[in-house]
Parts: C-alpha cells; sequence; structure tokens
C-alpha cells in the first residue's frame, strides 16, 4: 500500500475568494440595495404626499409650494435666469463666497487650535476672547462686515469664514489635546525637534477630529455665505431667496434651496474622498459605520 499522501485540489470559484467572502459581498450588495430602496421610498413618500395634500387642498401652496410647481420653477431659472443676472451667475457667486470662507476659515482653525493645543498659556491668554467671539450672533457680524466692507463678496466670505473657523478651531484643540503622551514622550526622548513633533505626531493624530470638523464646516459655509446676501448683497443664491420670499413665491424658494442641498452634497462627496484619502493608513476603529 503506498504510504504517499496526495492533497486533493479544491476549486476556488469567485476568482479564489471562498464562500465567506462571498456571503459577505452579498450581504453587503443587499444592504447597500436596502439603503437606497429605504432613502428613495423615503423622497417618493415625502414628496407624493406634499403633491397629493396640495392638490386635495390640505396644504395650501401659496404658502408652501406644490413640488411640481417647484420643478417648473427651477427649469425657469436656469432658463430665464433672474432679475439678478443668470441662475449660473448666481450659484457660482455664493459657491465661491463659501469655498474661498471655507479655506480660509479651516486653515485659520487648524492652525490656532494646533497652536492653543499644545500651549497651555495660549489657551489661557486667548481662550477667553475666542469665546466672546464666538457668543456674538452671527447675523450682528454680518451686519457689521457689511457696514464696513460693503456689499460685495468680502462681507459673503468673511462670514462664511468666521462660522467655519470656531467649528473646525474647537476640534482641532480637542484633537491635539487628546495625542497619546506616551507617544508625545517617546518622541521626545528620540530627539525629535517641537516642528517634527507637531508633523508627524500632533497633526496625523488630530487629523480624524479636524476632517470629522470639515463635513459640517461647508455646510455652515454655505450658511455664512447666504445670511451675508439676505443681508446685502448684488448677486447669489441668497439674494434669490430673499426676493422669492419677498414675492411670496416658496416655489421659488424651494427651487432654491433644492440648489443649495445639491451643492452641499456634492461637496460632502469630496470631503469624504478626502478623508478616505488622508486617513487612509489608519485602521478603521470598531465603533465606525458606513450609514450615511
Amino acid at each position: 500500500m503506498s504510504t504517499t499522501s496526495t492533497v486533493s485540489a479544491v476549486p476556488v470559484a469567485d476568482g479564489g475568494k471562498g464562500p465567506a467572502a462571498s456571503a459577505a459581498q452579498r450581504a453587503a450588495r443587499r444592504r447597500v440595495a436596502l439603503v437606497w430602496a429605504g432613502r428613495v421610498g423615503l423622497a417618493v413618500f415625502v414628496i407624493g404626499g406634499w403633491q397629493t395634500f396640495t392638490t386635495w387642498g390640505v396644504v395650501d401652496p401659496f404658502f408652501f409650494g406644490q413640488p411640481s410647481g417647484i420643478w417648473q420653477r427651477l427649469i425657469d431659472l436656469f432658463q430665464h435666469g433672474t432679475q439678478f443676472g443668470s441662475f449660473y451667475s448666481n450659484i457660482w457667486t455664493t459657491i465661491q463666497e463659501a469655498l474661498v470662507g471655507f479655506v480660509v476659515g479651516s486653515l485659520a482653525g487648524i492652525v490656532f487650535g494646533v497652536a492653543l493645543g499644545q500651549s497651555r498659556y495660549l489657551s489661557e491668554v486667548l481662550g477667553p476672547y475666542i469665546k466672546m467671539v464666538n457668543a456674538i450672533p452671527r447675523i450682528v457680524l454680518g451686519s457689521i462686515f457689511i457696514v464696513a466692507f460693503g456689499i460685495g463678496v468680502t462681507p459673503k466670505i468673511l462670514l462664511a469664514a468666521v462660522l467655519v473657523f470656531f467649528i473646525v478651531f474647537f476640534n482641532a484643540f480637542q484633537g491635539v489635546r487628546e495625542v497619546d503622551r506616551n507617544v508625545l514622550a517617546n518622541v521626545r526622548v528620540l530627539g525629535a525637534s517641537r516642528m517634527q513633533i507637531t508633523r508627524h505626531v500632533i497633526v496625523p493624530s488630530a487629523l480624524t477630529w479636524i476632517i470629522a470638523s470639515l463635513h459640517s464646516a461647508f455646510g455652515f459655509a454655505i450658511v455664512g455665505a447666504l445670511v451675508g446676501e439676505v443681508l446685502g448683497a448684488q448677486s447669489g443664491l441668497g439674494l434669490v431667496i430673499k426676493t422669492a420670499q419677498n414675492n411670496f413665491d416658496p416655489n421659488g424658494v424651494f427651487a432654491t434651496m433644492l440648489v443649495i442641498a445639491v451643492i452641499v452634497l456634492g461637496a460632502e462627496w469630496l470631503i469624504g474622498k478626502l478623508e478616505h484619502r488622508l486617513l487612509a493608513w489608519r485602521p478603521p476603529a470598531p465603533s465606525e459605520t458606513n450609514v450615511l
């Protein structure tokens, strides 16, 4: 009898992936399909109910608009523009104000957050003043900026930057404070300079906090630009909304709000891509879920 043992080759399907991996992929696809089905179903339910109630007269379309009217108003805005120029130019004005304010506010928030997070002296000196400025109502700041800089794009950028600054600053500050003290002690023992510690240890460790703040920061940048445009502007989506409100045109208000929502969702998608790229080195935490 031969004592030579033979190992039977087991065919592996799905390009070398085992049945467990295939089952996990199918489960993931089912989950994605269920999520999108729920999203679409909720949208159909809300929009369909809105259209039905306004058609039946349960809800007055004069005050709350109507989905079909909003869609027609949106088409009209893109085709014929507004009294302040084309709708595209108004969209670009708001995006430009929000984008510049977002970049300026984010950079300032990161720099101040990292600096004050590392220096107890600076945080104790500047902390009360930062809290005082944060307590000022944003609409008051917007009025001050318009008085000081006119109705151009500058006050909208400044207001957007202020809103973004505090969100990013507090997250960056807390992120620096949460850096592992044992790691800091070890790199100091190894002879790392203060700049090297900041660049290679503190900023990467706080990056999770900073990126998390950016997801909501762009929305606040849009809010800052819109508030500034409502207070005083020559163009922009905020001015379009204000004019539609003054003309008792709820369909125009909702149509412009729909465009703003698309802009914010697009920015959120881009920030998500940036997050995956910058945090590719970090293993996912057990508590992290891809809900949104």
